[in-house]
């Protein structure tokens, strides 16, 4: 016989533990971070990255639609890809799972992309695997999931602030689409504080936030949402007093003493295995190749402020010397090579100054790419063109016969150190590597010896 009490009694049962996971999650959401608190959960919520997923994009219809291929989220932390992934996971009709790339194994995998299968072959329903940081997967790991994605057994979200045509697998590149979300515009900082500040998720309008303060949280986030967020609740929490929570009426202000100090030292983005650090050396070699010593010591001190190793930029300015300044002005390679020698000696603190010199030398030195340009077009020629003999009358003299290779002409003993004689191979004519710009030491000596060549040219003339 059916027992109507059992039934009751499961039943409040279930009530009862709903009423318990309904408080709990009240309670986890309650101390949550102010960050995950304020994440968006629609589109319309979602600020920034217009060309991403602004009205029109592809990704932002495919989302309307609930029409996902397979996709991975690339840009610096902060710029809004796990709130994407949520968004999705709100609006899709498929079933949203997520896989652990730090903690996440093969067996994860092939567990999630079978049980994917069977929601596929039973339900008609399609599954959505997120993995954040899916760069920290391994090459076996990215390869289990190339057949699911491929079959479409899985539509997968890999979210990386590393670049995925360094870090992740070619092949799984070219089964999905490629989405970069560019560090957020400081007026959509600025946006996100505003609402955080009002918002009964956010600070739910018990404090104030006058314009300075507003924006030095703009300036110490560089562009990371969730940064400006934490800076935002910590200086919220540095200026309550015990037992002074703020309402309506009293409004507790947010300073920027308060601001200071929950970032007592800002940290701008900057990680030495990845796209930031080549962004960085990048500006600062183009910076003094551009003759900018502004911008070169800006860039230098990114650097120095994350820790870079001073071998590493030393190097750089090494290489910038030959490079980009070459023989314009013969003494940049010495301040670089010194600079060079003072980082692996000095080391930091007091080497900064000594990369500083050389770099700020380098800046503001005459430019010159000749040796550059002349070496390449020589390398090129030696391994794509014909074999050259050496002319005669340099080759070694050490030999049986070497009387016959013609006379060799010692420039020393001439009044000006030179002297016209055929030191290029046969079918090679002067000119044909080296070109000296027209700035610094390297076009004086260009001049000099281009003067001293038609002044033989012309006693050679005068002479018939």
């Amino acid at each position: 016989m059916f027992d109507m009490g059992a039934q009751q009694k499961k039943q409040n049962t279930a009530a009862m533990d709903s009423l318990f996971e309904n408080q709990e999650r009240q309670i986890a959401w309650k101390n949550a971070p102010l960050a995950v608190r304020m994440r968006p959960e629609t589109l319309e919520e979602f600020v920034g990255q217009e060309k991403a997923v602004g009205p029109n994009s592809w990704l932002r219809r495919a989302i309307e639609h609930d029409a996902l291929s397979s996709i991975l989220l690339y840009g610096p932390a902060g710029t809004g890809k796990t709130t994407l992934a949520r968004i999705i996971a709100n609006v899709t009709r498929g079933t949203f799972v997520e896989v652990s790339a730090i903690t996440g194994t093969v067996k994860d995998l092939r567990t999630e992309i079978e049980a994917a299968k069977n929601r596929l072959l039973t339900m008609g329903k399609r599954t959505i695997l997120f993995i954040d940081e899916i760069h920290r997967f391994n090459k076996s790991q990215q390869d289990a999931l190339l057949h699911a994605v491929e079959d479409r057994t899985v539509i997968l979200i890999g979210a990386t602030t590393e670049n995925p045509y360094f870090e992740v697998n070619s092949a799984l590149i070219s089964r999905s689409r490629v989405i970069e979300l560019a560090s957020l515009a400081a007026s959509d900082i600025a946006k996100l504080i505003a609402r955080a500040v009002v918002s009964p998720s956010g600070l739910n309008n018990r404090y104030s936030l006058d314009e300075d303060a507003l924006q030095a949280i703009v300036t110490l986030s560089g562009g990371d949402a969730r940064a400006a967020l934490t800076t935002l609740e910590l200086a919220a929490q540095m200026a309550t007093e015990p037992g002074d929570t703020g309402d309506d009426a009293h409004q507790v202000p947010i300073t920027m003493d308060n601001i200071e100090e929950a970032t007592p030292r800002r940290g701008l983005p900057y990680d030495k295995g990845g796209d930031m650090h080549y962004d960085v050396i990048s500006a600062f070699i183009k910076s003094m190749r551009g003759s900018d010593p502004d911008a070169t010591l800006y860039w230098l001190a990114r650097m120095i402020d994350a820790g870079e190793d001073p071998r590493f930029i030393a190097r750089r300015i090494l290489i910038c010397a030959s490079e980009d300044i070459g023989n314009a002005d013969p003494q940049a390679l010495l301040v670089a090579e010194a600079a060079f020698k003072a980082a692996e000696v000095i080391g930091y603190p007091e080497c900064r100054i000594n990369l500083a010199q050389a770099a700020t030398y380098l800046a503001i030195a005459p430019k010159s790419n000749a040796a550059l340009e002349g070496i390449d077009r020589a390398l090129y020629e030696v391994r794509s063109g014909p074999r050259r003999e050496v002319p005669a009358p340099l080759r070694d003299r050490h030999r049986p016969g070497s009387e016959e290779y013609g006379s060799y002409h010692y420039p020393h003993l001439y009044d000006d150190g030179w002297v016209a004689q055929q030191y290029l191979p046969d079918g090679l004519e002067p000119g044909a590597f080296f070109s000296a710009s027209k700035r610094g030491w390297e076009a004086e000596r260009a001049a000099a010896l281009s003067r001293l060549k038609d002044e033989q040219n012309t006693e050679k003339n005068t002479a018939k």
